[in-house]
């Protein structure tokens, strides 16, 4: 699919030749600076839609007016901008998806957003225009890859906006560009979050990181199969695997854009392809959901090939535990203790805890790079979608400065995370009478026994953890992958310095 095309586009908007054209309009009918302008050039026809009372400016709110007279746009989509005082950051964004959907349902092929009387109180203009250039990526995305008859894509190939006044176009390029490489790394992790067990494997997250690699010179990627992660002692990722035939792969992405003297930022993503509890089995209902359960490696692989497209002059290593956690003959049993790379060993309770069994391996194998930070993404618990829903990543962090970092990432980005507590008072929990620790801590505190557990091999390491389990997918009639967090991870590596 052809990328899509972004642009800066100054001059009066009423003559600009675009399929369609977006002008916000406040609430209790209050014309925009974009809109009062259009009102004249078109001899009221904008006045005379708010006289009509099927458009009144409420946040998010849409109308399209088709051929509007004394206007060169073939179409005028108004949206509604609600309270001006109001329009903080997480509104805009309403705004401009809102904006974005409806251009996306025409058959324009281009698209002009005028929205520089917009005035964000919590942002410049530059974010707004990234916003621009994220959501429409994120509206246009569209899964197909395994169905017959594929779906019609969408008609915009092309999208500008207009510059404010004094504004340096420079800064704006850079934020539609930058806008649109998060927004296609949202649609990369959706896509491979939304591809089903029997299609995305170990083996296929593997090739696709290879595949990453071979598009980006900045970019090398190694897969250590099951026999070398043994030689490792891997025995704890290893155990998730044992029941399956297919192979485990633990894969590991670096990105240089620093000198190599330069310490490396760490990701490790949780690829568990296809998630039935192992011995452990998870009921039936919902099970098909359990595809889901490699987001993590989903973000990590997606935010891995954004930073090397923005080409962020930092170092970034990027590891992916992938198993495939089945019931079969050769699988892990409850009760069954392993020895972890680390060397601690660990009794296995519970089968379906099998998330951080991968991760503290690949945890402990990040640790040779030395890395500056380390940040886990696994969608790990059921406590963590009991306490947030679908709205919070889960926050825990054994470094009060990085979580206060990736708390604001959060806020800066809109895909937010709430901290969790990790007290030593919840380590007891995780006791065990045969074996270093335990893999569960009982039915209380899930989220936070299971961050817990990974501290156990983070302890000489800037680490924290982003539980997605309530964050990463849609279930029901918009049952699918939502390829959070990348923004959020995006964001914190571009203000990270090497």
């Amino acid at each position: 699919m052809q990328a899509m095309r972004y642009s800066i586009k100054a001059g009066a908007i009423d003559k600009l030749p675009t399929e369609c054209l977006v002008v916000p309009v406040w609430s209790k009918n209050t014309l925009s600076a974009e809109a009062k302008h259009l009102d004249g050039a078109s001899g009221k026809a904008l006045s005379a839609v708010l006289k009509s009372g099927d458009f009144n400016g409420k946040l998010g709110e849409t109308i399209l007016l088709y051929k509007p007279k004394g206007i060169s746009a073939q179409r005028l989509i108004l949206v509604g901008a609600g309270d001006r005082k109001k329009l903080n950051a997480r509104n805009a964004a309403k705004l401009v998806k809102a904006a974005a959907s409806a251009v996306s349902k025409t058959q324009a092929s281009n698209a002009h957003f005028a929205l520089a009387s917009a005035d964000i109180t919590d942002r410049e203009y530059p974010w707004l225009t990234a916003r621009v250039a994220q959501e429409l990526e994120d509206v246009c995305y569209r899964y197909d890859a395994t169905k017959s008859k594929k779906g019609k894509k969408p008609a915009t190939k092309s999208a500008s906006v207009s510059p404010p006044a004094g504004a340096r176009r420079k800064t704006i390029d850079e934020s539609l560009r930058t806008g649109q490489a998060i927004g296609k790394a949202i649609n990369r992790a959706k896509h491979l979050g939304n591809l089903p067990g029997n299609v995305c494997t170990p083996s296929f997250l593997a090739n696709e990181a290879q595949a990453l690699a071979a598009r980006n010179k900045s970019v090398t990627t190694q897969v250590l199969s099951e026999k070398q992660m043994a030689r490792l002692g891997m025995g704890s990722l290893l155990s998730v695997s044992a029941g399956s035939v297919e192979e485990a792969k633990l894969v590991v992405m670096q990105y240089k854009g620093a000198a190599s003297s330069s310490r490396p930022y760490a990701l490790v993503g949780k690829g568990i392809t296809f998630d039935t509890g192992g011995i452990s089995l998870k009921p039936g209902g919902g099970m098909d959901e359990m595809k889901f359960d490699m987001c993590g490696a989903a973000s990590v692989i997606a935010t891995l090939g954004c930073v090397a497209e923005l080409k962020l002059p930092i170092n970034v290593v990027a590891i992916v535990a992938a198993a495939e956690n089945m019931p079969g003959s050769k699988a892990t049993k409850p009760g069954d203790i392993v020895t972890s790379m680390s060397g601690k060993t660990i009794e296995i309770l519970n089968t379906d805890a099998e998330g951080r069994l991968v991760l503290c391996d690949a945890l402990t194998y990040a640790e040779r790079y030395k890395p500056r930070t380390i940040i886990d993404i696994a969608t790990l618990t059921g406590a963590a979608v009991a306490t947030f829903g679908s709205q919070a990543n889960a926050l825990l962090s054994n470094d009060d400065k990085l979580a206060a970092t990736l708390l604001e990432c959060g806020e800066d980005s809109l895909d937010r995370a709430w901290q969790l507590p990790l007290w030593d008072e919840y380590q007891s929990l995780l006791n065990s009478n045969f074996a270093d620790i335990a893999n569960i801590g009982g039915p209380r505190a899930g989220t936070i026994t299971a961050a817990c557990f990974l501290s156990r091999f983070t302890e000489k390491q800037k680490w924290a953890h982003l539980d997605i389990a309530g964050s990463a997918w849609h279930s029901g009639a918009q049952k699918g992958a939502t390829g959070r967090p990348v923004s959020l991870l995006m964001q914190y590596l571009l203000t990270q310095k090497a």
